[in-house]
């Protein structure tokens, strides 16, 4: 029985697709769900495209009510009875009453070799700290922010020349490849980390 796995996005999804591409006949899991925060997330069509069911729970309308925004993200996951849940550009954080509902079932990609430079603008700070080396990290998503358990990193040489753009550009296909590395061996029950090197 393959493990049901949804996706939450709120931009263009190329984590997603990555992920979706790799979950094929001999995989643990298959992609069940493409759920957006936000109604113009280009993930929506690119997912519908690949024939997975998509929906919108938009934060706008509960502006001040988190819980409520919670409770109905909370319903569409539980409609769709995931076994997994990737956090793949989802940019809303939840709150722990929400992470503690799937606490062992959601992971996350965060653009920072964790625990260094947890939160936003990790290809400036990285570059700003001097750092020879950037890179990814895939972990189980807890009550601390960026601070669950390490499932998997992938690192890149830092340029003499880097911008924090194109930084961000050349770690996009290292994510691409870690992310549904680790999932599938998350879905497998395997818990070695996953490694990769540029």
């Amino acid at each position: 029985m393959k493990k049901r796995v949804a996706i939450l996005i709120s931009g263009g999804g190329s984590n997603m697709v990555a992920l979706v591409r790799d979950m094929d006949a001999g995989h643990p899991a298959e992609p069940v769900l493409v759920l957006s925060n936000n109604p113009d997330a280009g993930g929506l069509a690119k997912a519908a495209d690949m024939g997975i069911s998509t929906t919108v729970v938009d934060h706008r309308p509960f502006k001040g009510n988190r819980a409520g925004f919670e409770a109905e993200l909370h319903s569409a996951l539980v409609a769709a009875n995931p076994d997994i849940i990737c956090l793949a550009g989802f940019m809303r954080i939840l709150t722990p009453d929400f992470i503690a509902k799937w606490e062992g079932k959601m992971l996350n990609i965060h653009p920072s070799i964790l625990p260094l430079f947890t939160g936003l603008h990790t290809h400036q700070r990285s570059l700003e700290a001097g750092m020879a080396v950037h890179g990814c990290t895939v972990h189980s998503v807890t009550a601390e922010l960026d601070g669950g358990p390490i499932l998997g990193q992938a690192v890149i040489p830092v340029q003499s020349d880097d911008t924090p753009d194109n930084l961000a550009a050349r770690l996009l296909p290292m994510e691409h490849r870690l992310y549904p590395a680790v999932l599938r061996k998350f879905a497998s029950n395997d818990d070695t980390k996953v490694v990769l090197f540029s």
